[in-house]
């Protein structure tokens, strides 16, 4: 695209007219936009009419949107796998380096408005090019930087420091490897220096400023300038303390420490955001103090005693006031992370502890109206941040960390102080409940934050009341309040403790209040249905010994109906319709209930209900998946219980699953599959025949195209295999079923589950059926074998010729490989067999494997020869290994090799349903005991040939091995002659 007058003119038009409130000349613009940016040199023309005075500020604008987005998406071509859009055309190189030459200049020439989109521009640019291919960059800005700060061009300015604030970014969070240090050595050879030196020259128009009356408009840019400074010192400094910092400590932090004790009234007094932007200065030096703090604390702690005493006097105002989040937060952290290290002594006396109890911890604990309009107007972020513990960056929950910080050396006088507190909170509750109910809500949420977890476990305690007489006297008494709508916070934190020390409390005090419990799941608060969902589902999750469940079915049946009446019910809530606290708790119930026909059919009824709603619109996945669960084990459990109930499942959940499959809810494929799987198994032979329909469709290879449906579509083919072996030797069915374990068994990512179709029908087939096939069976596996071998597939092939042998017998699994190629199976035998039968884990398939191995070296002919005494004796030695050795000993971790295959469409990934699992059949359940086997077999065949064993075992057996199979013949009174 030639830059000339007629493109200035196109690209004008063009850029008005996206600003048109009509949508016909919109949609042409941004048509001709998306036509001409194919074109060379489309960038370089946006840029320059960027920079072109002749055109409006409104279009320059919009333009410079334009070629941040286009730059965005063709500087650097995604490649196919990053994304399912056509390739764009990259920008060539020569208009590359066209655009570097221009943007700095632009930058500095263009308005504030401007200017932030071509920062962002260049900084995109930079996550590519900087430093490596764009070596000019830095130079260029330091010395712009250097001319517009001695020009006093504050706006220009703080443009370069936000371009060279983004270009720093990534030293945060990218890993410290070799390049990125080659990166921040060359940054901080080129920038160190002068980001001194701007920051200082500002501090000192600051301190001009302060004395001579000048507008606040002024401050206001210098404020923001250090701000910026202190964000790229933070950056500069994140991986390590560069020797020039360590050099030049003093004159940051001397600055560091006027911005968190000088206000500036002109700005923080003046209205609008002017105390916003201040806070956020002062926010930004106490990251970079806490940074310090962390990574140098030795040459940090001259200067930590002021900066303790700063901050402190800081926190007290700020505290008071709710706009001021960022800033206390921050400020928190920093105390904290002192409160750890080995200056904790600064927090030590009685004063020092009263004035951060009351001056600043219960201050930022208490409620503010910000808590209470999140609690009401957005229940989910709400749950999030208080009970799912991702409320670190609030004031609340960092105050509490506070106090657990200074806790870990001065623990009883913090149970001191904070017990006192937690009395006066409830006193002053006592006086006036209507009007101090935060009150009490503060001393519920101190409790339950300074409690201490046990690691990996559900116990909790505390010291700074006694549990049950706090709950009998603070707790009790909000959960047996009548009206479940008042006070509504206070009652999520009751029930919000209640599940806390649910180990805690005993069973019968907790059963005499999971009525009230019950009642609470009508609250129209979301929050407080909500816990109180939680607190059942954890309740039924608790178990006494850490093994026997201490609420049963008999606990929760007399308020079965109730329960669940009020559970369905909070689904009708505006805003809970998918409320996974809930759906999880229903879940849980009928994992635990006694499922009777009179519950089983209004839950059916009601889960479905349900799933065809949100099959309109699937919005949350983790609701979907309890959503699944409960359908799964109220299926598995009513009709284990009572088998007629599985006709009048059928006919509710078949609607619901052809929906799925009729309407392509693809993230519901997987579930629905399990589903189908779980009520094939649940049926007698011969299964009705509405499942050989879904039988068909399962056949088809449009079915197998989206790898998150293969392993829920294996255990449907499973399950059909073991309940339909006839029909699936009609019609061609087994030819196509082998053409789907061709299919996956050629592939890294999906071998595991094509051996567990070709087992099944091993498993399940005569052999009369299957022997027509297995020479292409096992030329499918030997090329596989041959082409692409991993640990996983040997071991997975190992298991399959096992189950081949038990099934089917020896000589068949032997004349079948040896179709392919003659003898061939005795090389397979010893090259992968043998060395792999070790690797084999799983108790069934350890049983398997050792039972057809012990039988093929007892009754293969080839093997009894004396000439195969050497391949007898290794045999023997791994089937050792295998039933002597833990598992530990054994296996050697196969690291996870990333498979990038084709995903085609919904790139779901699958998710196990745990209630609708296939359950593990064992192909010997005569054999209770392999290592017996073992021995008698060994016993039985040296019987016949005495003298011949003992010597190929002592000449081809490892020494663990021969004193393993000693102590095993001993064990079971056999002996090998």
């Amino acid at each position: 695209m030639e830059w000339n007058t007629e493109t200035l003119q196109f690209l004008s038009q063009c850029f008005l007219n996206t600003l048109s409130p009509l949508p016909e000349p919109r949609r042409r613009a941004e048509a001709a936009l998306a036509e001409a940016s194919d074109k060379p040199n489309f960038g370089l023309a946006v840029l320059r009419l960027v920079a072109e005075p002749s055109v409006d500020e409104q279009t320059r604008q919009a333009a410079a949107v334009n070629f941040k987005n286009h730059l965005k998406s063709r500087w650097v071509t995604s490649s196919p796998n990053e994304s399912n859009l056509p390739s764009l055309i990259q920008i060539s190189d020569p208009e590359k380096a066209q655009i570097r030459s221009l943007i700095v200049s632009l930058i500095l020439q263009s308005s504030p408005r401007i200017q932030s989109q071509l920062s962002e521009a260049l900084a995109m640019i930079g996550k590519y090019d900087f430093p490596k291919s764009w070596s000019t960059l830095l130079p260029e800005l330091v010395s712009s930087l250097s001319s517009v700060s001695e020009a006093n061009d504050y706006a220009s300015v703080n443009g370069i420091l936000a371009t060279v604030n983004s270009l720093f970014k990534k030293f945060r969070y990218q890993f410290k490897i070799n390049d990125l240090l080659i990166d921040l050595k060359y940054c901080l050879d080129n920038f160190a220096k002068p980001l001194l030196d701007i920051f200082k020259r500002t501090a000192g128009l600051i301190d001009v400023w302060a004395s001579s009356g000048q507008p606040a408009e002024k401050l206001r840019e210098y404020i923001e300038s250090q701000w910026l400074c202190c964000r790229i010192f933070y950056s500069l400094n994140f991986q390590d303390l560069p020797e020039f910092f360590e050099d030049h400590m003093s004159e940051w932090m001397i600055e560091f420490k006027k911005y968190l004790t000088v206000r500036y009234s002109a700005l923080e007094d003046g209205g609008g955001d002017g105390l916003s932007l201040v806070d956020e200065l002062r926010a930004a030096v106490c990251e970079n103090i806490s940074h310090y703090m962390e990574k140098e604390e030795e040459l940090f702690q001259g200067y930590l005693g002021g900066f303790v005493e700063a901050v402190w006097s800081l926190l007290v105002i700020a505290s008071a006031s709710s706009s001021r989040e960022r800033l206390t937060v921050t400020a928190l952290k920093f105390l904290t992370t002192v409160s750890t290290s080995v200056h904790h002594t600064l927090f030590a006396r009685d004063d020092i502890l009263q004035q951060i109890c009351g001056s600043i911890v219960i201050p930022n604990v208490m409620l503010r109206d910000e808590d209470e309009e999140l609690f009401e107007m957005n229940y989910v972020e709400f749950i999030r941040r208080d009970m799912e513990g991702s409320d670190l960056d609030t004031r609340r929950r960092i105050a509490c960390e506070l106090l657990k910080g200074i806790a870990t050396n001065y623990k009883d006088k913090v149970t001191e102080k904070v017990s006192v507190q937690i009395q006066n909170l409830l006193a002053l509750f006592a006086e006036n409940p209507a009007a101090n109910w935060k009150h009490k809500d503060c001393a519920i949420y101190l409790v339950v934050s300074l409690a201490t977890k046990k690691a990996g476990g559900s116990l909790v305690s505390t010291d700074l009341v006694d549990v049950e007489s706090f709950f009998g006297t603070v707790i009790v008494p909000e959960l047996r309040s009548q009206d479940v709508n008042e006070f509504p916070m206070l009652k999520a934190g009751a029930l919000k403790f209640f599940t806390m020390f649910r180990n805690q409390i005993s069973k019968p005090v907790a059963m005499a209040l999971l009525p009230d419990v019950v009642r609470f799941l009508g609250s129209e608060s979301n929050v407080v249905h909500s816990y109180a969902a939680s607190c059942i589902e954890k309740l039924l999750l608790v178990k006494d010994d850490g093994v026997r469940a201490r609420y049963t079915s008999s606990d929760i049946s007399p308020f079965l109906l109730a329960l669940m009446t009020n559970l369905f019910g909070a689904l009708q809530n505006p805003e809970s319709e998918e409320n996974q606290y809930v759906m999880k708790c229903i879940m849980r119930v009928l994992g635990v209930a006694d499922i009777t026909t009179e519950v089983a059919a209004p839950c059916i009824t009601g889960l479905t209900s349900v799933l065809n709603k949100v099959c309109e619109n699937p919005k949350n996945p983790i609701f979907n998946h309890y959503l699944f669960e409960a359908l799964a084990v109220l299926v598995r459990r009513a009709c284990e219980k009572n088998p007629s109930l599985i006709s009048a499942f059928e006919a509710s959940l078949f609607p619901s699953l052809q929906l799925i499959l009729a309407n392509d809810v693809s993230e519901f494929f997987p579930y629905a599959f399990q589903l189908l799987a779980q009520l094939v198994e649940l049926n007698r032979p011969p299964i009705p025949q509405h499942y050989m329909q879904i039988f068909e469709i399962l056949l088809l290879p449009d079915s197998w195209k989206k790898s998150a449906n293969v392993p829920a579509l294996v255990h449907l083919l499973q399950s059909f295999l073991q309940k339909a072996p006839y029909e699936l030797n009609q019609e061609g069915r087994l030819t196509r079923v082998l053409g789907i374990f061709n299919k996956l068994v050629s592939s890294s990512s999906s071998d595991e589950q094509g051996f567990y179709v070709l087992n099944t029908v091993t498993e399940y087939l005569g052999y009369d059926v299957i022997s027509p096939y297995m020479g292409h069976i096992w030329a499918s596996l030997f090329t596989r074998l041959q082409n692409s071998r991993t640990v996983k597939f040997i071991k997975s092939l190992v298991i399959f010729m096992s189950l081949m042998l038990v099934k089917h017998g020896s000589q068949n699994l032997v004349d079948s490989i040896n179709t392919v190629q003659p003898n061939i199976f005795l090389v397979i035998l010893e090259q992968f067999w043998i060395p792999n039968l070790k690797f084999i884990t799983g108790s069934i398939e350890l049983k398997l494997t050792s039972v057809a191995s012990t039988r093929l070296i007892c009754e293969y002919p080839g093997l009894l020869d004396p000439a195969a005494g050497r391949l007898w004796g290794k045999m023997l030695d791994s089937i050792v290994t295998l039933l002597s050795r833990p598992e530990q000993d054994r296996v050697e971790e196969e690291p996870e090799v990333p498979d990038y295959g084709e995903t085609v469409g919904y790139n779901a990934t699958f998710v196990h349903l745990y209630n609708a699992g296939k359950k593990e059949e064992d192909p010997l359940r005569e054999i209770k005991d392999p290592k017996q086997f073992l021995v008698n077999s060994l016993a039985n065949i040296s019987a016949l040939s005495p003298g011949r064993y003992p010597q190929v075992i002592a000449e081809n057996l490892d020494p663990a091995n021969q004193a393993a199979v000693l102590q095993l013949c001993s064990s079971y009174g056999l002996s090998i002659v």
